[in-house]
């Protein structure tokens, strides 16, 4: 245990059941998972039914709470059974005086349900309330809550929509766009392997309506089912502290006090701009923007060289964009491995108007016809500037110190192995915390949480080792553990083996000539140091070098005893593996 963090208060009991009994219109309530949104909400027309609790943890199949799809008044079961739905108990930052007897809170004081939560956990004064749960963010925040917190009174808040950055504007729509470019790219590409084949175009205006008409809908109903929880309260609003697990949701009149017996702060991040964009007081795109534009621009300027640019130049170059990237590295996605920032880099130069080595220093001309100064003298003339130099995350806008919530020097909330802040009862995960902004590590990051809110005396740590990360860009790029740099920088006895696509027979299939597979290993043990891909399906050919670094399995073994399909671009893989120079290899 932390020697500053004492133990989390222990969760009140369940009520019996017997004291719900004609209370609650239903007793079942929605089972949010983390996957890659965090929300599983009911489709429209789709009831609740509670299942039999067994014990098991959540995420067994026993133990979650399903969705009746048979109870849809569309069914043949449509008139049999009443659809009944369980009281909301959802708030949308009413006033002070809603909360002390206005219309609002005497709608809740009725409600059989609402009533006794609101005589059990109203606030010391009014206008603030009392909540044995509280969570800023409803991205991979909103993935804790599931089953096992039936019992507790939640609140749930945030500004935006439901699912976070990464359902609305980061990880899923990116993707549904880089798919879309793949498609048309391969169009274009088709003529190598003798296909003829022309591409009239990318429908934009279709395009942005699919992905959006979706995950407007996915984000919509994930809120509703929330709001649907006889045991969760919605509040919308911007949250900060204003002491102790207290937060004021909203702003002037309308504004909020909440306290949370426990806090959990998911608040994520949000894209960096320079000063020189900022000051200019001309228009520019981030990535929370840029995809649900109209159309594509004519000529987009994308000032930095990392993932989020690198995917965006993609989607938008092969929707028929002219694209010129501006990077002040000497090469693009400078974070990677050497080997594939200089591969990458030359792949996207033959696309693109490739600037590096060279920074922006002000931005001048008009709205539609923007003048990018650099500082080597040199200019860029876009219609479009896409900011693309970074993120920051979103500790400084929550006001944590009046929390007493420490942040590091790039504003990171300071946390420990268990994901517990420097103030008493406050958690933190994701983006606002993590040294990992990825989903994926944000969902883990939950599920450690969610553990330890509920087992103050069987806290579980959260392990950052092996995390993989990919970029969605044509080709594919994706890497796990250490770059030959930093294995040279920590002065590791390490062997190292590149083994192209074009070397294997699926290769030849591709008509590959770029990817390539790269593997580092520690020379005396064989254990896998790090490795990196550049090729089609490079997010996935990862993940057995992924296994390995996880499980501590040496690069013979697993080149060696498990069988590899034949032909077939793991064939890359486990031919650089064999291709190292170990000490400890076996014949």
């Amino acid at each position: 245990m932390h020697p500053r963090h004492p133990p989390p208060r222990p969760a009140p009991p369940l009520l019996p059941h017997a004291s719900l009994t004609g209370q609650l219109p239903a007793l079942g309530w929605c089972r949010f998972e983390g996957g890659t949104t965090g929300l599983h909400a009911p489709r429209r027309g789709q009831r609740r039914v509670p299942v039999a609790r067994t014990g098991r943890r959540s995420g067994s199949p026993t133990s979650a709470r399903r969705w009746d799809a048979t109870a849809s008044p569309n069914s043949a079961n449509r008139g049999k059974q009443p659809r009944r739905r369980p009281l909301g108990n959802s708030l949308a930052v009413p006033s002070a005086d809603q909360w002390t007897g206005g219309p609002h809170y005497e709608a809740l004081r009725g409600a059989p349900r609402c009533s006794a939560m609101v005589s059990r956990r109203r606030g010391t004064f009014p206008g603030m309330r009392t909540h044995d749960l509280v969570i800023v963010g409803a991205g991979s925040g909103n993935a804790i809550v599931d089953d096992r917190f039936s019992h507790l009174d939640v609140a749930i808040v945030d500004e935006g929509l439901f699912g976070g950055t990464c359902l609305n504007r980061g990880c899923i729509p990116s993707k549904m766009l880089v798919h879309v470019a793949d498609v048309a790219d391969g169009v274009r590409d088709a003529g190598s392997l003798g296909v003829e084949a022309t591409l009239r175009g990318v429908r934009w205006a279709d395009v942005r309506a699919r992905v959006f008409g979706r995950l407007d809908q996915e984000a919509a109903e994930g809120e509703e089912g929330r709001r649907g929880s006889p045991n969760v309260h919605v509040y919308k609003g911007h949250a900060r502290f204003t002491e102790a697990r207290t937060l004021l949701v909203g702003a002037g009149e309308g504004a909020v006090r909440i306290r949370g017996e426990q806090v959990v702060v998911a608040a994520g991040s949000r894209p960096t701009v320079p000063e020189p964009v900022a000051e200019s007081g001309l228009p520019y795109e981030t990535s929370d923007t840029i995809m649900r534009r109209d159309a594509p621009p004519r000529h987009l300027a994308v000032l930095g060289g990392g993932y989020v640019a690198a995917e965006l130049a993609h989607v938008f170059h092969a929707a028929g964009s002219r694209v010129t990237v501006i990077e002040q590295e000497d090469t693009l996605l400078p974070a990677q491995d050497e080997t594939v920032a200089a591969a990458y880099t030359e792949i996207a130069a033959d696309r693109y108007d490739v600037r590096t080595g060279t920074a922006l220093t002000r931005v001048e001309g008009a709205p539609g016809r923007l003048v990018l100064v650099l500082d080597d003298g040199t200019t860029v003339e876009a219609d479009t500037l896409l900011v693309a130099v970074g993120r920051i995350p979103n500790g400084d806008r929550i006001q944590a110190d009046r929390a007493g919530i420490a942040l590091r020097n790039d504003g990171r909330i300071v946390v420990d192995a268990f994901q517990r802040t420097t103030a008493t009862g406050v958690f933190a995960l994701g983006d606002v915390c993590t040294p990992f902004p990825l989903k994926h590590v944000a969902n883990r990051e939950a599920r450690v949480v969610a553990h330890n809110l509920l087992h103050a005396d069987d806290l579980v740590r959260t392990v950052h080792e092996a995390v993989p990360a990919a970029v969605f860009t044509r080709p594919q790029i994706a890497q796990v553990g250490r770059t030959e740099g930093e294995c040279r920088m920590e002065g590791l006895d390490y062997t190292v083996a590149v083994r192209r696509f074009s070397d294997s027979a699926y290769g030849w299939a591709l008509e590959d000539g770029t990817g390539f597979c790269k593997v580092l290993a520690d020379r005396r043990t064989g254990l896998l140091l790090g490795a990196h891909i550049i090729g089609p399906q490079a997010a996935t050919l990862i993940q057995p070098l992924v296994v390995a670094m996880s499980l501590g399995i040496d690069a013979t073994t697993l080149a060696r005893t498990p069988y590899w399909i034949h032909p077939a671009a793991t064939e890359a893989v486990s031919n650089a593996l064999l291709d190292l120079d170990l000490d400890s290899r076996t014949p």
